[in-house]
């Protein structure tokens, strides 16, 4: 049986993610109330950020970044791409 969730950023009854995906409060948060979809939806943004940004995930600061955007992404009406970031083709 799977787990479903009435998705924050989907707006629609979605399949549930299968494990906390991020340590606390936040990481709970999204396991209440984010899909899968939405999840894969976040990696794809973020590894976009890092890249554009060219952060590094294991520097606190970015880290910091990363959940202040993650906070966005799902719960504030989403997390915005760079200004200079160009779609690839």
């Amino acid at each position: 049986m799977t787990y479903t969730v009435n998705c924050v950023k989907l707006g629609k009854e979605a399949e549930g993610l299968k494990a906390l995906p991020y340590p606390g409060d936040l990481g709970a948060r999204i396991y209440k109330n984010v899909s899968q979809e939405a999840w894969n939806m976040w990696l794809s943004h973020q590894t976009m950020l890092i890249n554009e940004y060219r952060l590094s995930p294991i520097e606190p600061k970015a880290r910091s970044f990363l959940e202040e955007e993650m906070e966005k992404f799902f719960f504030e009406g989403g997390s915005e791409k760079p200004k200079e970031f160009v779609a690839p083709e």
